[in-house]
């Protein structure tokens, strides 16, 4: 039987699947607290050839989010990002970090303001294909760009990511329940 982490490159495609349910499972109720009139509006590329993964808009607010992950303790240096991100008007890149049991956090951000476009990405080397051709050499991808760990901007609370998406008014803090205010059971 394969380990959790031969599963996790066998199933990849899976794995980020889960991870993008958990961060929009995290992210919309914060937002809901705040704007329950106007929800996020979540929608996705019929083809993932463009450099994002979700687009997410809010009145005023469309951002172009390219989604990204890895565990925890994985030693991973960088993210390949797409140039047509940068094209977009408020293109960002949000690397979620997760453990075996798919418990999401911290993140890491990459990104301007809304309505910002992402940092020039030419100052940052092409990404090289992931395996090499016949020669064994990796070609370079000229379209992607890895986009080191340290310009990502580091954050502990999903409500950190929202704030860096939509700006401060629209995301709510996290909600603390006591003992005394859960449902009975």
């Amino acid at each position: 039987m394969p380990s959790f982490k031969e599963m996790l490159v066998l199933r990849s495609t899976y794995r980020e699947a889960v991870v993008e349910h958990l961060f929009l499972g995290q992210l919309l109720p914060l937002y809901w607290r705040v704007k329950p009139r106007r929800p996020i509006e979540v929608s996705k590329p019929l083809v993932d050839d463009a450099g994002y993964d979700l687009i997410l808009e809010v009145p005023g607010i469309v951002r172009h989010v390219q989604l990204k992950s890895s565990l925890r303790t994985s030693k991973t240096r960088q993210q390949n990002v797409h140039e047509r991100l940068a094209e977009k008007p408020s293109g960002c890149v949000v690397w979620i970090t997760h453990d075996n049991d798919f418990n999401i956090g911290p993140f890491r951000w990459f990104g301007k303001d809304p309505g910002v476009p992402l940092p020039c990405l030419s100052a940052f080397k092409h990404a090289k294909a992931p395996r090499g051709n016949a020669q064994g050499e990796r070609p370079i991808r000229p379209s992607l760009y890895e986009v080191p760990r340290s310009a990502f901007e580091e954050m502990d609370r999903i409500e950190d990511v929202c704030r860096r998406l939509f700006g401060n008014s629209h995301c709510a803090p996290a909600v603390e329940t006591s003992a005394s205010e859960s449902p009975p059971r």
